[in-house]
């Protein structure tokens, strides 16, 4: 199995691996979106595969022989069509990172570094299970972030639907009330009922606004302008910047530590890393460090003055540099940001509902009353006696 953009082009490579094709067909794979998300290449597979390679080429079997020891234990239909054609291009004379570089949904340029690296320097098997560490360690920060969000996410989703329950049954019946009584309605229940009146009768109306809305501002997160937006509001948004800005630290710090003790030059280590780190503002920030430190400045001195870069970052690294250990401070860097990330996520985790609490509790006391006073405690006698 190979991919190749025609007949010809799929010939032509098997010629070229010493191969004589008899016959050629396309296979008829399944396109449904279904399919895609079923078979699609999760980081946990990524992480399996490249630990069993490193497990495999350290035990002393052939490349060749461990990718297809490899293939017969991957389950994932997607990433077993991967290594059949990385088995074809190893096969063919190719290195190991020029296989992974056809690939680069699956393997990023981080791995490819780290591979060709490790190619480099006869240690490849060290270079695949630091990948493998360093893709899980990535995978777990992430896993926990998801989750301080999932809790704020569903009151968002409650408060929501509450709110739309109200508008359709409890407004109509405040507004009903106001109108027995002769009263002009307040302004925030005017308001609520003239919504009310809009979604009872032009739900399809919002129904396709929403949709559109949320089109165009899906299309506008993927143009550079959206992706700097999104990640400016990451660093600076209220009570979750510091985590985020933690998580890109460590980020940063981690995968510089697996180059440089891979054998990665600084400069490089530095644009893959400024790829890696996921966020354009710190990207921007990491190269015009290596700008400065290709003039011959020292990486802790180029990063002191960038403002999203925390100060813990330089300092640690300007103790490598006089001890010449660099990796291992960038290391301990990204592990006192990994621990820190972890007691803000529980942090956040837990003030989110005391707050999200007295929010709740501010609005009803503020505009409660003045929407619905047939409701408050404070206001039924005067109400009776009007």
């Amino acid at each position: 199995m190979v991919q190749a953009d025609s007949e010809t082009a799929a010939a032509k490579l098997l010629i070229e691996q010493g191969l004589m094709p008899l016959n050629i067909s396309e296979i008829d794979e399944d396109g449904s979106l279904f399919a895609k998300i079923a078979n699609r290449v999760t980081v946990k597979d990524k992480i399996v595969f490249l630990r069993q390679l490193a497990t495999l080429i350290g035990a002393g079997l052939p490349l060749a022989q461990s990718l297809r020891t490899v293939l017969e234990q991957t389950e994932n239909k997607k990433m077993q069509r991967v290594v059949e054609e990385i088995i074809g291009e190893v096969e063919g004379g190719h290195t190991l990172s020029d296989a992974f570089s056809k690939h680069p949904e699956v393997f990023d340029k981080i791995v490819i570094a780290l591979v060709s690296a490790g190619e480099a320097s006869g240690t490849l098997d060290d270079a695949l299970k630091r990948i493998a560490t360093q893709k899980e360690k990535d995978a777990a920060m992430m896993s926990k972030i998801r989750g301080a969000m999932i809790y704020p996410a569903i009151v968002l989703v409650v408060i929501v639907g509450v709110m739309i329950f109200m508008l359709l049954t409890v407004v109509p019946q405040v507004a009903k009330l106001y109108t027995d009584m002769h009263k002009e309605l307040p302004f925030l229940t005017a308001i609520m009922i003239g919504a009310t009146n809009f979604l009872v009768n032009f739900w399809w109306l919002t129904i396709i606004i929403l949709g559109i809305g949320g089109y165009f501002l899906m299309q506008y997160f993927k143009t550079d302008a959206g992706i700097h937006v999104k990640d400016s509001l990451k660093l600076n948004v209220p009570m979750f910047n510091g985590m985020f800005r933690k998580l890109y630290m460590a980020r940063f710090t981690r995968t510089g530590q697996t180059l440089l003790a891979t054998g990665v030059a600084m400069l490089d280590m530095l644009r893959i890393s400024s790829e890696g780190v996921n966020n354009t503002i710190i990207s921007a920030a990491i190269d015009r460090s290596a700008e400065k430190v290709k003039g011959g400045k020292a990486l802790s001195v180029a990063l002191k003055p960038e403002d999203y870069i925390l100060p813990m970052v330089p300092q640690m690294i300007k103790i490598g540099e006089q001890s010449g250990k660099i990796d291992e401070m960038m290391g301990k860097t990204a592990q006192v940001y990994e621990d820190e990330l972890d007691d803000e996520i529980k942090a956040i985790s837990t003030a989110i509902e005391p707050i999200l609490m007295v929010v709740l509790g501010l609005r009803w006391w503020y505009g409660g009353c003045d929407s619905f006073p047939n409701l408050c405690i404070g206001r039924q006698y005067s109400l009776k006696k009007c």
